[in-house]
């Protein structure tokens, strides 16, 4: 892989963070839930971002991408 593909995976994992998170912190926050619980509901929203799906390859098999 080179630098271009590179930066350019790395751009669409953050974009894809990035709405993930705004995504699950406007979910809780219409929820109810602070803002430190909707902080938390936009990390595990983060945690679940399917990479495979960001980098075009198939699934391991390991269908967790959450981190503890």
């Amino acid at each position: 892989m080179n630098t271009n593909d590179r930066l350019a995976l790395a751009e669409r994992v953050r974009t894809a963070c990035i709405e993930a998170a705004l995504a699950g912190y406007e979910d809780a926050a219409i929820a109810g839930l602070c803002g430190e619980g909707a902080l938390e509901v936009a990390i595990s929203a983060m945690r679940r971002v399917a990479l495979a799906d960001l980098t075009g390859d198939e699934p391991s098999g390991d269908s967790t991408n959450d981190a503890p």
